[in-house]
């Protein structure tokens, strides 16, 4: 999550190393650590555990699960807790989901799905979460341009 930031504030933003928000890369790397590293990496094995295998119906299966259940509870809650450490009240943060929610809801279904099908298929559950983390480095970016507009 801090290098999706740090990429977010200097490339899309243009911040420059003068106008980058240190604090909101040190909250967006807590977030990372306390929140969707773990949350992720336990989906992964209760996915495994539920939808055991790595067939082609299998990887289809933990697609849909993953993309249809979690994905967008995940999202949901990955940009309430950055409202939160960003100091938005309840009712701002509610007023925030609300308005980048779906955009980003269908962003990641633009890219994740097709990564996902190949992750499941060839890739070991142990593996799982660091190539997931390769393409979430532009995905970080992304989110953290999102979550942290106000």
């Amino acid at each position: 999550m801090g290098a999706g930031d740090v990429i977010a504030q200097q490339l899309v933003e243009q911040r420059g190393l003068h106008g980058h928000h240190c604090p909101r890369t040190l909250k967006m790397m807590g977030i990372g650590f306390c929140f969707v590293g773990p949350v992720v990496g336990s989906w992964y094995r209760i996915l495994d555990w539920l939808i055991p295998g790595n067939t082609k119906v299998v990887a289809v299966k933990k697609v849909l699960l993953d993309q249809g259940g979690f994905a967008p509870c995940f999202l949901g809650c990955f940009l309430a807790v950055t409202g939160a450490t960003n100091g938005l009240s309840v009712q701002e943060n509610w007023s925030k989901i609300q308005q980048d929610y779906m955009d980003a809801l269908v962003t990641n279904y633009c890219i994740w799905p097709p990564v996902q099908i190949a992750n499941f298929y060839f890739v070991p559950l142990q593996h799982r979460l660091a190539v997931v983390q390769c393409v979430a480095i532009v995905w970080n970016c992304y989110l953290s341009w999102k979550a942290n507009r106000m």
